[in-house]
């Protein structure tokens, strides 16, 4: 059975990072969002004011320990945090709207808990997913674009058999495993790089497992990934 496995090249950087995996299997993903889905997205938008306070937006807690993580692994310039850019929009007036259910429940949870969110096509996968840092060169089309941009050497990014799933950490999300109305099988994910953030990423995960089980009638079981307990089967 595929794993999904966080390497000791990762662990040697971050060792008080924590990651909270749903695996969401059997679901129908296709439609708009149901009205409370939408509703729980708007009230999460509102909520995440409180981590972008600060007189400057680089200064919030929230932000500012990833500005600092990613200084840690080689970037491509201008790289940040998914959950930077998700709380920049909101900061500006920007609200994040609806895209499909699977991505409305995992951004509600970023914009709630201040931390990155996202989720994978579990289907897409070839063998095993890590979390590492890339060799150089590994395949990898953004959503949106229709060209390579392959890793640079030393990039942490989510790898499998097949290339790069997502770079620069939870910067810049893959075009061939993103969720879509034909997703039946997910791999949700929330993350957090520093010991300060591990009681918000366990309640975040367990209310992503709530979420999905109550709106995709499924029965989910949050799973934690630490440096003592680095993979989880698939």
């Amino acid at each position: 059975m595929a794993k999904f496995i966080v390497t000791q090249e990762f662990w040697e950087l971050f060792p008080d990072a924590h990651f909270g995996i749903v695996l969401a299997k059997g679901l129908d993903n296709s439609g708009e969002s149901s009205a409370e889905i939408k509703r729980t997205l708007n009230a999460a938008n509102e909520a995440s004011e409180e981590f972008t306070d600060a007189a400057v937006f680089s200064e919030n807690p929230a932000v500012a320990v990833w500005r600092a993580a990613y200084q840690k692994f080689k970037t491509k310039k201008g790289a940040r945090s998914s959950v930077e850019n998700l709380l920049k929009r909101v900061s500006k007036g920007n609200n994040i709207r609806s895209i499909n259910p699977l991505v409305d429940l995992y951004n509600s949870i970023s914009l709630s808990y201040g931390l990155p969110a996202g989720g994978e096509d579990l289907d897409s996968f070839v063998g095993d997913m890590r979390l590492t840092l890339a060799k150089g060169g590994e395949d990898f089309i953004g959503i949106g674009e229709d060209h390579s941009e392959p890793c640079l050497p030393g990039e942490m990014a989510y790898l499998d058999d097949s290339g790069a799933v997502c770079r620069g950490w939870n910067w810049r999300d893959g075009q061939r495993t993103m969720l879509t109305a034909e997703t039946k099988n997910a791999f949700l994910i929330v993350e957090s790089c520093v010991a300060e953030q591990e009681k918000s990423v366990i309640a975040g995960t367990s209310e992503l497992s709530s979420l999905v089980n109550k709106h995709f009638g499924l029965d989910t079981v949050p799973i934690i990934i630490d440096k003592e307990h680095p993979e989880a089967e698939l």
